[in-house]
């Protein structure tokens, strides 16, 4: 997604690439306007381990829905899970969820991937413009988890345009409760991790990217893969 300079000359998202793209940036819009119960950058740090446990538990999850066992979540076995958890998407909203999801492209959803899939339909099941508007997960604990992560971005997102910009990083980090140097250099170093195509905006999906990195559910799943 390529970077446009705005009337002010700061750097804008362009338009989003996919509809998917569009339908996530307008549900944060919405979700925006309730605001953040988030204090400071230093508290989304602070909760990394309780939510790093809470998306673990989805792991158990994940390998009921990984029918053949193989480490990855194909795009039939997703539309399985999708109907498990009552989630009512149209086949093509399934599919640009996978699309959107599958960085690697090797048409298989991998263990971090499935928590952003998910937590992107956690966003998005209350459209009130789509089918699946009523949509529920069954998966209570997992969307408490969900919501924190929500939260840590309205919270950043200071204009409420739906992306993170540099600026709005910075400015969260001096709102910090402690005030201190370190904190500052992290929540930079942060960003850039965030920032894949360097055009200086976040979305909400390479948010939740960087996050499950953060946190070490990469980590753990390399782990995993050598025992």
């Amino acid at each position: 997604m390529g970077g446009v300079l705005g009337k002010n000359g700061s750097p804008r998202a362009s338009v989003p690439e996919t509809k998917l793209e569009a339908k996530i940036t307008e549900a944060m819009q919405r979700r925006e306007t309730e605001g953040s119960s988030v204090k400071s950058f230093d508290s989304i740090v602070l909760k990394f381990p309780k939510i790093d446990e809470n998306l673990r538990k989805c792991k158990v999850i994940f390998q009921e829905f990984d029918e053949d066992s193989n480490g990855a979540i194909d795009p039939q076995e997703l539309k399985h899970a999708f109907g498990k958890l009552e989630i009512n998407f149209t086949d093509e909203e399934i599919s640009d969820l996978f699309e959107a999801c599958d960085i690697n492209e090797d048409m298989g959803i991998e263990f971090s991937e499935f928590i952003v899939l998910l937590c992107l339909v956690y966003l998005l099941k209350d459209d009130p413009t789509a089918l699946h508007a009523k949509s529920r997960m069954g998966l209570p604990n997992l969307e408490v988890t969900f919501e924190t992560l929500v939260d840590a971005f309205v919270f950043l997102d200071k204009n409420k345009d739906g992306y993170v910009s540099r600026n709005e990083m910075i400015q969260a980090i001096n709102e910090t409760t402690s005030g201190e140097r370190s904190s500052g250099r992290i929540g930079m170093r942060r960003f850039e991790e965030m920032d894949w195509d360097k055009n200086g905006m976040v979305n909400f999906k390479e948010f939740l990217f960087a996050f499950t990195h953060w946190v070490g559910i990469e980590d753990n799943e390399d782990e995993e893969g050598e025992e």
